[in-house]
């Protein structure tokens, strides 16, 4: 039996452990979706552990600092999230065995913390030796592609040339000279029919709207951009108008036409020729903007507005006054189009070195198109963060193997106690092949020795391949599966705080309302007079 305390701590791994278990058979290209419903009855198919995160409503505290270690991992790298949720798990499943082996609780986490923390700090001194290549040229599309195959085939697995080819296209026509590159600056539009391989990239934005008016295509578009109503001014006070005969109230609805008349008419003497509004679009000001031969197009979200004004470079003007030059925006061109049967307004710059791109997704079913939506999402990230560090180490479980060879080597030399806890560092981090071996149908352990076998020879680059029938292994900077150096050091720092931090509590104290009768609601209307 144990106390109260050690009852706690092992809870709480035992909570930690169900959760990585989890997502643990969704790691890697051959991983099992899962099926998610969410507080909104909302149904997610997907592989993506930050998605699957994200729509569980995890209730245990010590559960929630995984949750959020992986959190952290998708806002740092935007990829790896599932490496640090089965690392972690693995990290305190074999803390459970160092705690059991006869030390008082508190002593054992001491040392397994200890342990761990110094197996952190040496396996971040060993990974810069593993990086095997650098990216050379992030404006090369074939050679962008090749390095963003690995974190697309984790989620779309068969369609992975594709897609990284598409998504390489995208990041690159936007690529600032400064180097600072915006995800937010790659939009995907879905839409549903054809398959994925008619999925395209745009140099522009796209919406799924139609225009207002009558003119659906403009060359060489100056653009006006209102956040306000497209409609005619309104008094802020609310006034009475009398009306004695027939003849004041034609001239009244008169001047009304003929203000509105002035408004549209100073617009389109402005040079401008594609109207885009926030707000609703009056039918007075449609007949007027026909009339003068220009595009309307409304579009409901401020956020898309901003966009958009970013991509044309327009300013959002809160009335309907005639723009300037400056707060007009350009693009090439702007079009109604069909794709499929939906209709689409594009946007269009005919350039590459727009500010924004738009990855065109089709697919038969919306859930497919998600999934396809979360790996363009991975893909942008894994740019983004080559943009920062261009180091790459290989994939497939081969860096993973060689630093658990380095750091049971540096457990030896360890004399204290932590030594097991710094074997077991090592060990956990076995657990990656291990999902990947397990998630392709093939004996992890057979896998796990050929791996060190081929290491103990000095060949790091050696990982599991996923594509062979039987356990086989197999050079990763040849196969071109490779993992971005900060997305792992990250992982492994993140994972590893989580599982510290979850060893440490010994007690979870929730404030809940105080028990004992409930104070007394008080008579209704008191406060009116009895004697009416």
């Amino acid at each position: 039996h144990y106390s109260g305390l050690e009852e706690a701590v092992y809870r709480n791994i035992q909570a930690c452990k169900e959760l990585a278990q989890t997502t643990r058979t969704a790691y890697g290209p051959n991983g099992m979706n899962k099926m998610v419903i969410n507080h909104l009855e909302k149904l997610f198919v997907t592989n993506d552990a930050a998605t699957i995160l994200r729509e569980l409503e995890v209730q245990h505290p010590a559960a929630k600092m995984l949750v959020m270690a992986s959190h952290m991992q998708e806002q740092e790298v935007g990829d790896g999230t599932n490496f640090v949720l089965v690392f972690a798990g693995v990290l305190l499943e074999l803390a459970e065995d160092l705690l059991r082996m006869g030390l008082s609780v508190s002593e054992a986490s001491y040392i397994v913390i200890e342990g761990y923390e110094k197996a952190c700090k040496k396996a971040l001194e060993i990974l810069p030796d593993l990086v095997c290549c650098s990216a050379k040229n992030l404006l090369d599309v074939e050679e962008v592609a090749s390095l963003l195959h690995t974190s697309v085939m984790s989620k779309q697995y068969g369609n992975e040339q594709f897609l990284a080819k598409l998504i390489a296209q995208a990041c690159v026509s936007i690529l600032p000279d400064s180097g600072h590159f915006n995800v937010d600056n790659i939009r995907v539009c879905k839409i549903v029919g054809a398959g994925i391989s008619a999925s395209s990239v745009l140099h522009g934005m796209v919406f799924k709207k139609e225009t207002e008016g009558d003119v659906t295509s403009v060359k060489d578009a100056k653009i006006a951009v209102y956040s306000c109503p497209f409609d005619g001014m309104i008094t802020e006070t609310k006034g009475t108008v009398l009306i004695k005969n027939a003849e004041e109230l034609m001239n009244f609805s008169k001047g009304e036409e003929n203000l509105m008349d002035l408004q549209v008419k100073a617009i389109a003497d402005s040079g401008a020729n594609v109207v885009v509004t926030g707000g609703k679009v009056a039918d007075m000001a449609l007949h007027y903007a026909n009339k003068y031969n220009l595009m309307l197009v409304r579009l409901n979200s401020k956020w898309d507005l901003r966009r958009l004004c970013k991509t044309v470079g327009a300013t959002a003007l809160p009335r309907l006054t005639p723009p300037t030059l400056e707060e007009m925006g350009h693009c090439d061109s702007v079009y109604l189009s069909e794709v499929g049967d939906t209709q689409v307004v594009v946007f269009k710059h005919e350039k590459e070195d727009g500010a924004i791109s738009t990855i065109l997704i089709r697919g038969s079913t919306d859930n497919l198109m998600d999934d396809i939506e979360r790996a363009v999402d991975d893909g942008v990230n894994t740019f983004k963060v080559l943009t920062r560090d261009k180091r790459l180490v290989p994939g497939g479980g081969a860096t993973e193997i060689e630093l658990a060879k380095q750091i049971t080597s540096y457990g030896e030399t360890c004399p204290g106690l932590d030594q097991y806890a710094i074997k077991k560092f090592a060990e956990a981090l076995e657990a990656i092949p291990r999902a990947l071996a397990e998630n392709s149908g093939v004996k992890a352990n057979e896998v796990i020795s050929k791996l060190y076998a081929v290491h103990q020879e000095g060949n790091k680059n050696v990982g599991f391949d996923i594509e062979a029938e039987a356990a086989a292994v197999k050079d990763m900077l040849e196969a071109g599966v490779l993992d971005t150096y900060l997305g792992k050091s990250w992982g492994i720092k993140l994972a590893t705080n989580a599982a510290i931090t979850v060893l440490r509590v010994d007690q979870i104290i929730m404030a809940k309302p105080a028990g004992g009768p409930k104070p007394p609601s008080g008579k209704k209307d008191w406060d009116e007079d009895q004697n009416d």
